[in-house]
């Protein structure tokens, strides 16, 4: 049983919607905390509407007192005050042994699209009350420059900030360098006193709406089946190349292509 702690995405390409797909096809029972809802198609945040806190802390609360949750994410948090709920429910949780899970952030702060996910005076709140709890960090290039303020431009520059991360944070962080121009998509997983390279193609032409929640709720169904952290990324990496592979494609009102990743892909 996976739990993900995220938004409704209306386009169902990304947050609780590609969440629940990837755990289904990964052989786990997913369950949701819902914290926003999101007017959305692929390229394009239209409204994001954020959920009652208080409706927040109580889906975290009850799920977690009757499901055995081997594992959880968390996505898009969207306010202060929903990071902070959220923050204060998992530590109510941690102070009960027999309640604690491995937790996976993906520290959603803007959109594939560009648009601005999560309000500045949430990431003080991020980085102070949320990232002490996880497991794993899963910044992408864009999210990563603005937690440690500097560009990151090539590998070079990947391992310095994902070093930087690590010693910050002092949790494993797995720096995306998907947004990378280059022939290959790399990973990046600072673990330990390691760094684990994860490559594959890059795969051009397709809008990646939804990839990051895709690969974070990926490695929570790795984790909460029971794989080793690198085990769960290798397996993660792997599904999230086939789904943006085979993904669907259609053709919008103002015809511009529409892409979503296929989240039953043929080969996991």
């Amino acid at each position: 049983v996976a739990l993900t702690i995220a938004g409704s995405d209306s386009s169902a390409g990304a947050g609780i919607q590609a969440d629940l797909k990837t755990f289904s096809a990964l052989g786990v029972y997913g369950l949701t905390a819902v914290t926003c809802v999101v007017a959305e198609i692929p390229g394009k945040v239209s409204r994001i509407e954020p959920v009652n806190t208080e409706i927040v802390r109580e889906q975290i609360a009850v799920l977690s007192r009757n499901f055995p949750i081997a594992a959880a994410k968390t996505g898009l948090l969207y306010s202060a005050e929903i990071v902070e709920t959220v923050a204060r429910a998992l530590v109510d949780l941690s102070a009960n042994s027999a309640k604690r899970f491995p937790l996976v952030i993906d520290p959603v702060i803007v959109a594939t699209s560009g648009d601005q996910l999560l309000e500045p005076k949430a990431i003080e709140l991020y980085e102070k009350e949320l990232f002490p709890l996880a497991t794993l960090l899963t910044p992408n290039l864009d999210e990563a420059e603005k937690l440690v303020g500097e560009p990151i431009r090539d590998l070079k520059a990947m391992r310095k900030a994902g070093k930087e991360l690590q010693q910050k944070y002092r949790v494993s962080i797995l720096l995306k360098g998907g947004h990378l121009a280059g022939g290959d998509a790399v990973d990046l997983l600072f673990a330990d006193e390691k760094i684990r390279e994860f490559s594959s193609p890059f795969i051009r032409g397709v809008a990646t709406h939804g990839t990051g929640c895709t690969y974070s709720a990926a490695i929570a169904a790795g984790i909460a089946s029971g794989l080793p952290l690198e085990d769960a990324i290798g397996r993660a990496k792997k599904f999230v190349t086939a789904s943006i592979a085979q993904h669907f494609r259609w053709m919008s009102s103002s015809r511009k292509n529409l892409d979503a990743l296929n989240h039953w892909p043929r080969e996991n």
